[in-house]
């Protein structure tokens, strides 16, 4: 194409992409957005001057840029726009570790699984950890701040984000924050940019903190009869204890998960915990007590405790492969909304209700330690009226979090499709002041328009 040909001879070799078939697999993420639109060519970059090189072209032409990291977004966070410019960074997988400071200097193309691994022969640990860490990318994760199984313990993303690099919307690079635990001068601008879904600028740098490796985890399952059972004990169990991992899955959830392993999951179960303790031996032998205590108070059915790191792994495993086992029961709508803790309950119990009523599957699961649900609406992508009572339920759960104090999206972002709550959830003026900055950043509008605002 001839407006490529500047664009062309600024970035390396094959860096450029425009042949429709070969520009296919960059349209969607994990979303499977609908109305994903055919970019006008897709640019691999593989270092920050690709990227300002890129950004500058685009500002100069008024082209829209799509920054993409591994595609495994759940809400259209990358969905591709008609003549715009994806701009991926897979092929940006640097990760150098500096243990002396326990901090990693990453790429964003970086996957969470290599980061962890690169860590790990230092005897350091990188916590954030969502089910997809072995396919998901850290650019991907910064930009949604993303949480995972071991946050209820150890945080999310932002936590352990120091420092970065951004193109910004006229090409320039700042690097913002560093490898330093303490810093306070000027505005928080990292934490501004962690969460921003490539609406403000385009990471190309991560300085990420570490922590030291964390201990062989004691794990627990509890089956519960009912919901309310399970959401109590969540209850008791966080009063007083802080578990390196608290998750929850529901009788479809387990049912679907069952059919995958044939571990011998109680498919009769309403919901399944999976708790980890990291203390150290005799104090987590301590805290899986009290937790079995917490649990058979709420008429848990049974209690399975283990010290075997691969027993304690294959149940986590199985929480993991929760969403694609349930995917196979049909096409799903993933919602991740979440609630103040003591209305998880409510959240959990209202959503079975709503599926329920409408005659949508409906399956729950959650990082239920800090009250982030993934409820998984199942509906038949070849029949229209199968969609259409989807679609009604999904803005019912996200309305019903709304009314329990709760956020539209705990970890995968607004993307393109939870966009049309977004004004109900955060009110006229704290809209307006998220576009003020937008607007302050990015005056043309060409960074990931369509998403979030």
């Amino acid at each position: 194409m001839p407006q490529l040909d500047d664009l062309v001879a600024a970035l390396p070799p094959g860096a450029v992409v425009s042949d429709q078939a070969a520009m296919d697999g960059y349209r969607r993420d994990r979303a499977n957005d609908p109305a994903a639109g055919v970019p006008l060519a897709v640019v691999r970059a593989t270092c920050t001057e690709d990227v300002q090189a890129t950004v500058r072209f685009a500002a100069a032409a008024g082209i829209p840029l799509i920054p993409r990291g591994a595609g495994s977004g759940l809400s259209g966070g990358s969905s591709a726009v008609d003549g715009a410019i994806v701009v991926s960074v897979e092929r940006m997988r640097d990760v150098v570790v500096d243990p002396v400071v326990r901090m990693a200097t990453v790429q964003p193309g970086a996957l969470n699984a290599e980061v962890k691994a690169a860590a790990a022969v230092h005897g350091l640990w990188y916590p954030p950890d969502p089910s997809s860490y072995e396919f998901c990318s850290i650019g991907g994760n910064v930009a949604t701040n993303a949480g995972g199984l071991c946050c209820v313990k150890y945080g999310v993303t932002t936590d352990y984000v120091l420092g970065m690099t951004v193109v910004l919307a006229d090409g320039r690079a700042v690097r913002l924050g560093g490898p330093r635990l303490k810093d306070v001068a000027g505005l928080p601008l990292v934490k501004l940019f962690v969460g921003s879904e490539g609406t403000l600028g385009i990471i190309t740098e991560v300085v990420l903190r570490l922590i030291p490796a964390q201990r062989t985890p004691t794990t627990l399952v509890a089956s519960f009869p009912t919901l309310t059972g399970a959401t109590q004990a969540v209850l008791d169990i966080t009063r007083t204890m802080r578990p390196s991992m608290l998750e929850f899955m529901d009788r479809v959830a387990i049912g679907a998960v069952e059919d995958e392993t044939r571990m011998g999951l109680d498919r009769e179960a309403a919901a399944l915990l999976v708790v980890q303790s990291d203390e150290p031996a005799s104090l987590a032998a301590e805290e899986m007590a009290a937790i079995e205590a917490c649990c058979t108070a709420n008429a848990a059915t049974e209690c399975y405790v283990t010290d075997d790191p691969d027993e304690g792994e294959a149940f986590v495993a199985a929480r993991r492969m929760a969403i694609p086992a349930v995917e196979k029961r049909g096409s799903l709508l993933l919602e991740d909304v979440g609630v103040p803790l003591p209305r998880l309950g409510d959240l959990v119990e209202g959503v079975a209700e709503i599926g329920a009523r409408t005659g949508v599957e409906i399956s729950v699961i959650a990082h239920a330690g800090d009250g982030n649900t993934h409820p998984l609406l199942v509906f038949d992508p070849a029949d229209p009226a199968s969609r259409a009572r989807a679609d009604v339920a999904y803005d019912e759960v996200m309305r019903l979090a709304m009314r329990l104090g709760g956020t539209i999206t705990g970890e995968h972002g607004v993307g393109r499709l939870k966009r049309p709550w977004l004004g109900d959830y955060l009110g006229e003026d704290v809209l307006e002041l998220n576009r003020r900055i937008k607007q302050a950043l990015d005056p043309q509008g060409i960074l990931n328009p369509g998403a979030v605002l």
